[in-house]
C-alpha cells in the first residue's frame, strides 16, 4: 500500500513557475513508476508526466514538453513537478499517482488505469 500526499499548489499569473511536490510514504517500492495527472472542471483527467524510481527516466505530455520538468528524490520519497511558463490552460487540480510495476514503453504510462495509488490533488490556477 502507498500513500500519497501532493502540496505546492497555489495561484500564480500567466508565465509564472510553481513547484509541486508528492510525498510518498508505504511501500514506495512496489511502485516503480511516479505520475502527475491533472483536471480541469468539466474534462477527464489527463495524463502530464511520469518518472522511474530506479533510473528517472522520464515522459511528458506533448501539451507541457519543454515548460514542465518531472523528477524524483529517492531519499526523501518524494516527486516533484517543476512547472514553468505557466499558461491558463494549465489550471487544474494535480494529482500524484503510483503504477504498481513499470509501464514504461507501455500505453497504460499516460492512462489513469495503468496507476494503482493517487494523491488527493493540489489546486493550480493560472490567472492573466
Amino acid at each position: 500500500q502507498v500513500q500519497l500526499v501532493e502540496s505546492g499548489g497555489g495561484l500564480v499569473q500567466t508565465e509564472d513557475s510553481l513547484r509541486l511536490s508528492c510525498a510518498a510514504s508505504g511501500r514506495t517500492f512496489s511502485s516503480a513508476v511516479m505520475g502527475w495527472f491533472r483536471q480541469a472542471p468539466g474534462k477527464e483527467r489527463e495524463f502530464v508526466a511520469a518518472v522511474t524510481w530506479s533510473g528517472g527516466s522520464t515522459y511528458y505530455a506533448a501539451s507541457v514538453k519543454g515548460r514542465f520538468t518531472i523528477s524524483r528524490d529517492n531519499a526523501k520519497n518524494t516527486v516533484y513537478l517543476q512547472m514553468n511558463s505557466l499558461k491558463p490552460e494549465d489550471t487544474a487540480v494535480y494529482y500524484c499517482a503510483a503504477a504498481r510495476s513499470s509501464v514504461f514503453g507501455s500505453p497504460y504510462l499516460k492512462q489513469i488505469r495503468g496507476y494503482d495509488y493517487w494523491g488527493q490533488g493540489t489546486q493550480v490556477t493560472v490567472s492573466s
